[in-house]
């Protein structure tokens, strides 16, 4: 993997630790946890290379429902029926587990099966 993906990957995993995102893991050893919640110690593990791969499963941007979608506009900032993100704005994607950074398509994450974060 290449460094700068490695520096994405913690930028985007540290901002999603509260709210519990899911990963596949993959250690040196050859032990493969899937679909485990991301705690702070995994993220030092991958930091010190004990940890190989973390790939989070996120959902598309495109399987937004509308109710999603205007809810993340009310916390967008509006000019001219332009929508710019707001800290507000990405920490509700981070809340509901959307890939707005394109990870899945370079690899980095995986995409979530359909229920995975259903309560």
């Amino acid at each position: 993997m290449k460094q700068e993906d490695k520096q994405l990957i913690l930028k985007d995993l540290c901002a999603r630790l509260p709210y519990n995102v899911k990963c596949y893991i993959e250690f040196n050893d050859g032990k493969i946890l899937l679909g485990r919640t991301l705690m702070p110690i995994m993220i030092q593990d991958f930091k010190s290379h004990e940890c190989l791969v973390i790939k989070p499963y996120l959902r598309p941007r495109s399987s937004m429902t509308e109710e999603e979608k205007v809810k993340y506009h009310s916390y967008c900032d509006n000019y001219y029926d332009i929508y710019f993100d707001t800290i507000e704005s990405i920490d509700y994607l981070n809340s509901i587990h959307v890939d707005y950074r394109g990870l899945i398509p370079m690899g980095l994450a995986l995409e979530a099966p359909k229920d995975m974060y259903k309560l």
